[in-house]
């Protein structure tokens, strides 16, 4: 009787807490397959309404006293074993998601699910579910998928299914620039946004020496909630403060109270101060960059007939001083405006006195995965044109080119064109930011130097290790991935060839 009093006082204490109700729903609904019962069976049996019980299986309701007795003896149970909150063993994993906060950090609604949606899922096919539940942990503790990358898997997932595009952070921004008479562009200065966020706001804004505070050095901004203090990095250059002061332009517009208060390493407690950064930032680069404009000048870029580095580097500083922004900005623009769908947005870092290159952010806007970050520490192809900028960029340089990369294993052909750049918020690491757009009949109209004799057409790979390019003059690691999976390969054609024989045979 200590479980029922536990049960029902945690009940009356916490209203918004559904994690009873949801594992009773669970357990009925378990116990009434069991015997092959259907919900109007069960109505039957127990004199409850068909509604009634659907309602609790969903964990809406948990039924009262006698209504537990009449479902206890209807269900062979003891009252006991039904209003325990302990799970068997197929649906034990089960139990540690609804205690944890994956329900609240995970807005499930964003993808069109609902709670009771999953809950179903499971309790209809539980050993199923849960060896996939268990799969999927131990994959993550195998290649060290913690919380942070998990959060930023979904957030990719999230900002995929919509193309990038938000139309109504697109609204909101030029709105508040017409609001406060701002012209979007190059020539925006940073202390004109500094007035807005303490005028309008009540912002305090000072500039500090992160230096001094050891690892805080390559922080680039601190945000106190309490004094609405803003603190800003003295190493800070031009494009990265104003960048930082629109995305906190954009937390208050927006009116996103849940938030990270770190720029740009983020110290999270849910999915949604992830999304909400996301948001900001987007505001961001919206207030910066002109959608319009934007447009015009990129249309114009991509009817010339020949590829040129130049070119496009102008086409840049239109804009802006910041490569990355205005790269991650075309990926906002080009499939939802231009009609380019099929496109892919990297950052790679290149660290100083070491040859590893690693996949700092990446979005694909298609169907296609080539390339994509790796987590095995594999060797990305040196045959990327972002890799060679990496390994040629000389001190204080920025070097644009672009190549056809055709991914021979896959298939498939993109357009990448890369800028790489000293980065300056770093011992002396090198950065790399890439388009690629998928060379299909819809693409290729509307590219006007495709066939431009200062574009080459370079095979590639995705990593050494899984790449069949035989004479490849900058392979880092044998194809040992490719090589089992060929292995494997001959290993079911042989068994076919068996098989055939066997029967043959017979």
């Amino acid at each position: 009787m200590q479980i029922i009093a536990a049960n029902y006082l945690y009940l009356s204490m916490n209203s918004e807490s559904d994690f009873i109700k949801t594992v009773f729903g669970l357990k009925l609904k378990q116990l009434r397959q069991k015997k092959n019962w259907s919900l109007q069976d069960l109505a039957v049996k127990t004199g409850l309404s068909k509604s009634y019980l659907n309602e609790i299986e969903n964990g809406k309701k948990y039924p009262k006293h006698d209504k537990i007795i009449q479902l206890s003896e209807s269900l062979n149970s003891t009252f006991d074993e039904l209003v325990s909150t302990k799970l068997d063993k197929s649906l034990a994993p089960f139990n540690d998601i609804l205690q944890s906060d994956f329900f609240k950090e995970i807005p499930l609604d964003l993808f069109g699910i609902s709670k009771n949606n999953l809950i179903s899922i499971i309790s209809d096919a539980p050993k199923k579910v849960t060896a996939f539940i268990n799969a999927l942990i131990e994959i993550s503790q195998n290649y060290n998928l913690g919380k942070e990358r998990f959060y930023f898997a979904v957030l990719r997932s999230f900002q995929e299914l919509y193309d990038n595009y938000f139309p109504e952070i697109e609204e909101k921004a030029v709105e508040f620039s017409k609001e406060n008479k701002m012209n979007i562009g190059k020539d925006l200065r940073a202390y004109v946004l500094e007035n807005i966020l303490t005028d309008n706001f009540h912002y305090t804004i000072r500039s500090e020496n992160f230096e001094s505070f050891g690892t805080l050095d390559n922080l680039r901004s601190l945000f106190i909630p309490e004094q609405k203090l803003l603190l800003l990095n003295r190493k800070l250059e031009k494009d990265q403060k104003t960048f930082i002061l629109a995305k906190e332009i954009g937390f208050n517009v927006l009116e996103l109270k849940n938030r990270p208060n770190t720029y740009s390493w983020l110290d999270f407690g849910s999915f949604e101060e992830i999304l909400n950064n996301f948001y900001a930032s987007y505001f961001a680069g919206a207030l910066l960059i002109s959608k319009e404009q934007t447009l015009e000048r990129t249309s114009d870029f991509f009817l010339q007939h020949t590829w040129e580095p130049k070119s496009f580097e102008e086409l840049i500083e239109n804009f802006t001083d910041s490569p990355e922004t205005f790269y991650y900005r075309l990926t906002n623009l080009l499939s939802s405006e231009l009609g380019i769908k099929d496109l892919f947005y990297l950052c790679l870092v290149k660290k100083k006195n070491s040859d590893k290159i690693q996949i700092l952010k990446e979005l694909h806007l298609n169907h296609q995965q080539a390339p994509h970050a790796n987590a095995m520490n594999e060797h990305y192809c040196r045959r990327w044109i972002a890799v060679k900028n990496l390994h040629h960029l000389k001190e204080n340089e920025t070097l644009t080119d672009a190549q056809i990369s055709h991914y021979k294993d896959q298939g498939v052909s993109y357009l990448v064109i890369s800028t790489s750049q000293k980065n300056p918020f770093s011992d002396g690491s090198n950065r790399s930011y890439c388009l690629g757009i998928l060379l299909n009949s819809q693409t290729i109209k509307k590219i006007g130097f495709i066939k431009s004799p200062t574009l080459k057409t370079i095979n590639v790979g995705v990593t050494c290790e899984s790449c069949s390019i035989a004479d490849c003059e900058v392979r880092q690691a044998p194809p040992l991935r490719l090589e089992k999976e060929q292995f494997n390969l001959s290993m079911k054609n042989a068994i076919e060839k068996m098989r055939k024989i066997s029967i043959a045979d017979e």
